[in-house]
């Protein structure tokens, strides 16, 4: 029994347990059956015959046969013996079992070669359910002074099973627990390296990570940036974990930072530098989990898209402006002017004319102007500028001078009006000033002071030449299009040149 119960493992405790009935209870042989999981019987271990142990180990017996041979024969206490005048009946079960053969008993209580005597073991704390609280069989056979136990040889095998069933319950918890804490192990290493893997991916990753708060008071609070997205923004790490990304984001951009879902969510918006500068960059949203229950976290993909957005903005910018001048060109001109106009009275309000009114505050003026204003009337001014004498000069001096003219005019206009006016080149040597919030005197003052503007000298390719203009003043009407209110001035401005030299006369 000390020998059982201080073994290194489940397979040396069962074959001391065969060992120990053959050695210590006096059988020539013994034989272990194991229930397995699916309750059938496994031969574990045998001793006395090693031959029959070579034969039968890891052979398989059904339960079904097992609960028959347990409930018949004769009870002796826990142990079955079941005598050979019975056993025929069970010779075409399953049971895997070794046939000892030898001569007939010379005496009454004489052991026969057929003779069977089991002594099941069971748990120590058995369960409800009679099926699963038998935990093997103990077989054993040929007693060594060829008779059937006495009595007292009895008790001695029922006690024997009793401590075999506890040690082989405590070695097979004992080996549970080996493999859970391996299990454990391996899954610990496996951890350790996803997480050591984790860390240089996040550490390591050439665009930058950050891990947040995800939930709670402190939802969107930064707990762990890398590297580059602290290169990136030109903050030290321990300056990151002050900040959640609303305190980074561009005011303007803060509306899109918030309607980016959590998970999977997409943005690109622009996030400050510490030297006061932002940069654009594409945010990504995946949620990570320490545990399956345990707290989450927002892990966020930053990627600098600075060169693609100033790409992007180039791009807008040449198909918006004028190249020449970088005034805004014609199509952007009807834009902003459709973006003001209203519509007649009782239609509707396209998207664009909504978003001016909203934008806008002046355009109210506009409506209902009749196509002449007066002093206590303001509204949205449209002048229409044409350059005086400019194709003589493109034609005596060529076209670099002509442009050098059309940049200092442009500059000139851009420097003559307010900040929320738009000076436009429509083509060629024509330009149009929107400018909102006037009256017809305060918009013929403005004509006048661009007109003395203009036509100062201006130094073109080494020489000072001189240009006239020409402004022409139209003013809108609900229902007018942007093309009838360029029309408009434009003919205004054409009355102006008639009066002037038939070689600058122009039509519009």
């Amino acid at each position: 029994m000390a020998d059982m119960n201080s073994t290194r493992s489940l397979a040396d405790t069962l074959q001391i347990v065969a060992d120990g009935a053959v050695n210590t209870l006096g059988y020539g042989m013994a034989y272990l059956h194991l229930v397995r999981s699916d309750g059938d019987l496994v031969v574990t271990a045998l001793s006395g015959n090693s031959a029959a142990e070579a034969q039968i180990t890891g052979l398989v017996g059904s339960r079904q046969s097992w609960e028959r041979r347990l409930n018949m024969g004769e009870a002796w206490g826990d142990l079955r013996f079941i005598p050979h005048t019975e056993g025929s009946v069970l010779d075409e079960d399953d049971v895997p079992e070794w046939d000892t053969g030898g001569p007939e008993p010379r005496f009454q209580d004489g052991w026969h070669p057929s003779d069977r005597l089991f002594a099941p073991l069971y748990a120590p704390e058995p369960s409800v359910d009679s099926r699963s609280k038998l935990i093997g069989v103990l077989s054993v056979d040929q007693p060594r002074n060829g008779r059937r136990p006495a009595v007292q040889d009895r008790e001695a095998l029922q006690m024997y099973a009793f401590q075999a069933a506890i040690a082989i319950s405590n070695a097979r918890l004992r080996a549970d627990m080996q493999r859970a804490l391996v299990r454990l192990e391996r899954e610990q290493q496996a951890l350790h390296a996803s997480e050591e893997s984790f860390r240089q991916a996040f550490e390591y990753a050439p665009s930058g990570m950050t891990i947040a708060e995800l939930g709670g008071d402190q939802h969107g609070r930064i707990l762990r940036t890398n590297d580059a997205l602290c290169r990136l923004l030109g903050r030290p790490a321990s300056a990151m974990r002050r900040y959640s990304f609303s305190d980074l984001v561009h005011p303007e951009d803060i509306g899109t930072l918030l309607s980016t879902s959590t998970e999977g969510g997409r943005a690109e918006l622009r996030l400050g530098r510490r030297d006061g500068t932002y940069v654009w960059v594409s945010l990504r949203n995946s949620v990570i989990a320490d545990a399956a229950d345990g707290p989450r976290f927002l892990l966020t993909h930053v990627e600098d898209i600075e060169e693609r957005k100033r790409h992007e903005l180039q791009l807008a910018h040449r198909a918006s402006h004028d190249a020449l001048t970088g005034l805004p060109n014609s199509a952007e001109l009807r834009s902003r002017l459709s973006a003001r106009l209203c519509p007649r009275p009782g239609e509707q309000k396209t998207a664009v004319s909504e978003a001016a009114d909203n934008s806008s505050n002046t355009h109210l003026h506009v409506s209902g102007l009749a196509t002449d204003v007066d002093d206590a009337t303001r509204g949205l001014a449209v002048l229409f500028c044409d350059l005086d004498g400019f194709k003589s000069i493109n034609d005596r001096f060529g076209h670099n001078s002509g442009d050098a003219v059309l940049i200092e005019v442009a500059r000139r206009l851009s420097r003559g009006v307010r900040g929320g006016d738009t000076v436009a080149r429509l083509g060629g040597d024509e330009f149009v000033i929107l400018a909102e919030g006037l009256g017809k005197a305060d918009a013929q003052d403005l004509a006048v002071r661009l007109r003395n503007e203009i036509i100062q000298p201006i130094r073109a390719e080494g020489r000072a030449v001189r240009v006239g203009a020409s402004f022409g003043i139209g003013w809108a009407h609900c229902g007018m299009t942007a093309d009838e209110v360029l029309k408009s001035a434009c003919e205004r401005m054409h009355i102006e040149k008639r009066s002037r030299p038939k070689q600058h006369r122009r039509v519009c």
